[in-house]
């Protein structure tokens, strides 16, 4: 099961009891907040959950000559790493697929 944007407006909607076009608003903005953020170079933390931030990644000297392009050598990519009591969490569910 994939959880889109849809799919969590109306959930978070049904448990708040939030018309959804407010809890879109709410996560439209939410959304906007996290990219200004990442994209300034900062970090997202949500407490037992993820934090989200920006590496920067050398490609080294020839990033790019395979296929001729004026590919950047350093680019930036977005890394999640899970909380611990999410990892305890994911680790648990899989002892239910044995």
């Amino acid at each position: 099961m994939t959880l889109t944007k849809n799919k969590m407006i109306r959930e978070i909607g049904r448990r708040t009891r939030l018309k959804n076009r407010d809890v879109q608003v709410m996560l439209e903005a939410l959304i906007e907040v996290w990219t200004e953020e990442l994209v300034s170079g900062g970090r997202i933390e949500l407490e037992n959950l993820f934090v989200l931030e920006t590496q920067v990644v050398d490609r080294g000297e020839n990033a790019g000559t395979l296929n001729g392009s004026d590919a950047p050598r350093y680019v930036r990519r977005v890394v999640v790493r899970g909380s611990k009591r999410l990892k305890q969490h994911l680790n648990h569910s899989e002892e239910l697929y044995e």
